[in-house]
């Protein structure tokens, strides 16, 4: 009578979808929790993308900016050399056409003058002849004891018969002390010998000045080198005597190879400082333009504006935090005993379909759990097997040792099946006294066959003294049947007859076997000793 009362609580229970939906308060403190959750989003979402914005605004500003600091500086360099080179070109072939031995030296050193004069730029021009004496200069200088053959861009126009400028490193003017950029071109003799460099000068200082009228923050730079990389002019200042070269630098050795001009976040090898770099080579001459700005000077204002809208963000999320935690600790009481509510109904409900005796599942939730496997058999068109075993002889068992010794039994038996399943949605039953059930979703034929002999041998290993049977411990016999929904009318109704219709087989062939049913007919295979 109890058991038939469970089973009807149990069938009501889920008829009626079973535990409690819990109408107003969950859905109040869900809705609530939902708002807070999405005005935080929302504002962290709109916080972030304007955030976003703005860094991206501010690196393409001063993408801009370093941009045009480097085509302003490459075009000033480049006016600066040419205007040396058409002079130099101009001067050259007076010189050769006049000839070098018979220069009018006051002539031509007037008209030096008079040409860096015109040029703002130009410290001076110089003549040397093959020997490095100086010939004419635009200043005054005793020809004895003025020799320049030691320096590098004489000693290359001596060796190398090319026509075009040479743009050498910084050096120390022997005449005014000043550090210039030596701009110089060979002299030839009418034979093509070597006869003499004509040099000129471009004062650092022209370009210091120049770069000092630009707006860079205390870490920016301006750079002006040579293509290989020697420092000629660099805003701020670093003196040449450090041998300042750019040479290792990733400007150089990864994206100039690539590309004359671009911007580029590279970390400086002068000073160590990153910057978002423009640079640029000159068209013309063998001369790098480097402008760049530090990442600090780019990210700092906007950092210093994320500071401030994360500071305003975070009061109206404490704001909204507090409101929101007024409205659920309103809540908290009422859900706490709708949970306990909930876990009350959940306990019924296992109760109602759970075997108190072997813990197993009972024929409710058999009922409910085969008629939704065989319509997702029928669905996924897979095969669907269930197996009824029944203990041989219990009610021998149980009169000659009594209903608890049956009991115990029982249990072990339950134990036994349950371990014999590995997969979580097989399912174990036990369908009243002493007969079993088990469901085996997605399994055919063979397999379960071979789940029910699996059982079989664990019932047998368990070893139980049964005095009564002809085999002196207790064993079970075992139905088998096995559907394809899909392809064959299949209902938990006709399985558990058909199950049940091979378990009777299986008694009348002997017991202790498994019979299962093929083509609608029961076959048992030969015994299992």
């Amino acid at each position: 009578m109890l058991g038939r009362k469970l089973m009807e609580s149990s069938q009501s229970l889920l008829g009626d979808n079973a535990l409690p939906r819990g109408p107003s308060n969950s859905k109040v403190f869900r809705l609530t929790m939902a708002f807070m959750a999405l005005v935080v989003v929302t504002f962290i979402g709109v916080e972030g993308w304007r955030a976003e914005r703005d860094y991206h605004r501010a690196y393409a500003v001063a993408q801009d900016s370093v941009s045009n600091l480097a085509r302003a500086t490459a075009q000033h360099a480049e006016d600066a050399v040419r205007e040396v080179d058409v002079v130099t070109a101009g001067l050259r072939e007076r010189l050769e056409g006049d000839g070098l031995n018979t220069i009018d030296t006051p002539r031509i050193q007037g008209l030096l003058k008079e040409q860096t004069l015109l040029m703002p730029q130009l410290q001076g021009l110089f003549i040397y002849g093959p020997s490095g004496n100086w010939i004419a200069t635009s200043q005054y200088i005793t020809p004895e004891t003025a020799n320049n053959a030691d320096r590098d861009y004489f000693n290359y126009h001596r060796t190398h018969a090319s026509r075009d400028i040479l743009i050498g490193k910084l050096v120390k003017s022997r005449t005014s002390r000043e550090l210039v950029i030596p701009v110089s071109r060979r002299l030839d003799n009418p034979d093509g010998s070597f006869g003499g460099v004509l040099l000129g000068t471009l004062k650092l200082s022209y370009f210091l000045d120049y770069y000092g009228d630009f707006q860079l923050d205390d870490k920016g730079a301006l750079v002006l080198a040579l293509r290989s990389g020697e420092v000629l002019v660099r805003r701020p200042f670093m003196s040449p005597a450090a041998d300042l070269s750019l040479a290792e630098s990733e400007i150089f050795k990864r994206y100039l190879p690539v590309s004359n001009k671009g911007v580029a976040e590279v970390m400086a090898v002068i000073d160590n400082t990153p910057r978002l770099y423009a640079y640029r080579a000159l068209a013309s001459y063998p001369l790098v333009v480097e402008a760049g700005l530090s990442l600090e000077s780019i990210v700092g204002p906007w950092r210093h504006d994320l500071f401030k809208s994360a500071l305003v963000l975070l009061i109206l999320l404490a704001g909204l935090s507090g409101f929101g935690a007024i409205v659920l600790n309103q809540l908290r009481g009422r859900m706490a005993l709708e949970k306990e509510i909930r876990l009350a109904h959940q306990a019924v409900r296992d109760m109602a379909l759970t075997d108190s005796l072997t813990g197993l599942g009972n024929r409710g939730k058999l009922d409910l759990t085969l008629t939704r496997e065989v319509e997702r058999a029928r669905r996924e068109r897979t095969p669907i097997a269930l197996v009824m075993l029944d203990v041989d002889y219990f009610k021998r068992f149980n009169d000659r040792y009594g209903h608890p010794a049956g009991d115990a039994c029982l249990r072990q038996v339950a134990a036994a099946i349950q371990a014999t399943l590995k997969r979580p949605a097989d399912l174990a039953a036990r369908f009243g006294g002493e007969e079993f059930t088990v469901l085996l979703p997605d399994t055919d034929l063979a397999g379960a066959c071979a789940i029910a002999e699996q059982i079989l041998q664990a019932i047998r290993t368990l070893g139980i003294e049964h005095l009564d049977h002809p085999q002196q411990q207790v064993t079970a016999s075992v139905g088998v049947c096995c559907r394809r929904p899909a392809l064959e009318f299949a209902s938990p109704t006709s399985m558990i007859a058909a199950a049940d219709a091979c378990l009777y087989m299986a008694k009348r062939q002997g017991r202790d076997q498994w019979c299962c049913e093929v083509g609608h007919e029961a076959l048992t295979p030969s015994k299992v000793r």
